[in-house]
């Protein structure tokens, strides 16, 4: 099947940044087999046994789809349904750290269909998933996961994100302010060795690693590395090197996190990461707030990447990136939503105008402050590269895998059209777009999926949610037993002096 998108104007975000004010984009199966002016279609596809759609586009703007490089897509039922606390606080209402009883398959499968539906209908082709399991992963719920985006018909990347330490062990001060009977059900909750942890993650890259023709990918989580031992951290690295991996892990997100370094390692997480031998270009580190001039050298030394998560970041209070001392390390940064009550939906469009808009409160000098080509770099192929996929997707050039979008110029966001890479970051939020393609299929068209029954599932949906409410409240009445030991943590951490802030004035 070949298809054929006339007259269009087309940002390719090649190599050489070409852009069309009227161009033909021709694709051949699941790739680009062309781009320029009046393609003659018989130079590359043998038009007589070839059935092509023919597409106007006239009026349209042609661009590769976005990439959300962080989401946990086990989240997304919770929008909207907690209140707003710091991460340390807000984890309790959502992975009870003494466990809970497992969901079902039909659960997590739900849970990341709704994520890939309003993805897709945003534009947004690609998605980085770090998917967490409470209490344990089970193989038939990281099945669900992955038979969501096949039937989808995103491309997804996915992690099984599994802490294998005890709760009061992830944090500084914890052990000493919880009662033993608290401690004593925390050890009892279910943990995995790093043996079976890397049992599963061997048979999840068997089933799944290339599936659906490459458009579905495994990738490596340990969550975070005081999150897990120090072998399974190495021996998970070990496994990403082996099948060249991404392998996402969140460092220094927050400020308590900057202390517990210095409390239990006497070094930053990232200083404690290289020394084990475990920070390489593979890495895709999330967040990277509370760093500081020698972590971005180190960062920079092992050309790991880093996915930004700016409104998630602003939304829980945990401080805002120093975007231009990565970017000028030559590190790079990708954008991502995280999950959904830390930014209530999937909108990468919402996440880059976001991060443009905050980090001009970081310096006066307007010639740091991102620009919106920059932000758009980021937002496409600094995804790409951070799922290791930049040869792959995120340019419209031939050989690449067909992953396009269509936005209609005629809309208010591009009325009057000035500058586009400044409206596409600042103007548009994903409703211009009219077409989504993936691996060269059409998977939305006018608003409408192709793939899925849309309103069945949104109403299967709804009614799971019903059903996992009682679920919900048991762990919010557990949390709120927790509350007040994790309160003083942050008390005790805030008190502790760490020489800097990422915040924009001084929360002291």
């Amino acid at each position: 099947m070949a298809t054929l998108i006339r007259n269009a104007r087309v940002l390719t975000m090649d190599n050489a940044r070409h852009e069309y004010a009227r161009a033909d984009v021709l694709v051949d199966g699941q790739k680009i087999a062309a781009v320029g002016t009046d393609l003659q279609v018989s130079d590359y596809v043998n038009a007589a046994t070839e059935n092509i759609e023919t597409i106007d586009g006239a009026e349209k703007l042609v661009m590769p789809g976005l990439i959300n490089a962080h989401l946990h897509s086990p989240a997304n039922l919770l929008k909207g349904a907690l209140e707003d606390f710091p991460l340390e606080i807000f984890m309790l209402y959502e992975v009870p750290p003494m466990g809970d009883t497992p969901l079902s398959a039909r659960l997590y499968y739900l849970r990341a269909m709704l994520g890939a539906m309003e993805m897709l209908k945003l534009g947004i082709t690609s998605v980085h998933d770090d998917a967490f399991f409470n209490p344990t992963p089970l193989p038939d719920c990281v099945d669900a996961i992955m038979a969501a985006y096949r039937d989808a018909g995103i491309r997804a990347r996915v992690a099984i994100d599994q802490p294998n330490v005890v709760e009061y062990e992830k944090f500084p001060f914890l052990a000493d302010l919880l009662p033993e009977e608290i401690k004593r059900a925390m050890r009892a909750a279910p943990i995995q060795t790093g043996e079976e942890l890397i049992a599963l993650y061997k048979n999840f890259i068997e089933r799944w690693h290339g599936a659906e023709g490459g458009r579905l990918l495994c990738s490596a989580s340990c969550s975070a590395p005081q999150r897990v031992t120090e072998r399974y951290l190495q021996d998970l690295t070990e496994l990403s090197a082996e099948h060249d991996l991404p392998f996402n892990m969140h460092i220094l997100e927050t400020r308590l996190q900057r202390v517990l370094g210095q409390e239990k390692y006497g070094k930053s997480l990232v200083r404690y990461v290289h020394d084990l031998g475990c920070l390489d270009a593979r890495k895709l580190v999330i967040h990277a707030i509370w760093v500081d001039d020698a972590d971005i050298a180190l960062m920079a030394e092992a050309r790991c990447s880093v996915a930004h998560n700016p409104i998630c970041n602003l939304k829980i209070g945990s401080g805002v990136m120093r975007f231009r001392a990565l970017r000028d390390a030559g590190i790079n940064i990708a954008i991502g939503t995280d999950e959904a009550p830390l930014d209530d939906n999937t909108n990468v469009w919402h996440a880059a105008k976001t991060m443009g808009l905050v980090q001009k409160l970081t310096t006066p000098d307007w010639t740091r402050w991102p620009k919106a080509a920059e932000i758009l770099d980021c937002l496409i192929l600094g995804g790409a590269r951070s799922m290791r996929l930049e040869q792959k997707i995120g340019q419209i050039a031939p050989g690449f895998e067909a992953d396009l979008i269509l936005l209609d110029l005629d809309t208010i966001a591009f009325t009057p059209l000035n500058d586009l890479r400044r409206q596409l970051i600042f103007c548009e939020n994903g409703s211009s777009v009219v077409m989504t393609m993936v691996a060269g299929k059409i998977v939305m068209q006018d608003g409408r999926l192709l793939t899925v029954n849309e309103a069945a599932l949104k109403a299967e949906i709804r009614e799971a949610m019903r059903d996992y409410q009682s679920t919900f409240e048991r762990i919010e009445a557990h949390a709120r037993t927790l509350l007040p030991y994790y309160r003083k943590m942050l008390e005790l951490a805030l008190a502790t002096d760490v020489g800097m802030s990422r915040w924009l004035s001084d929360a002291r």
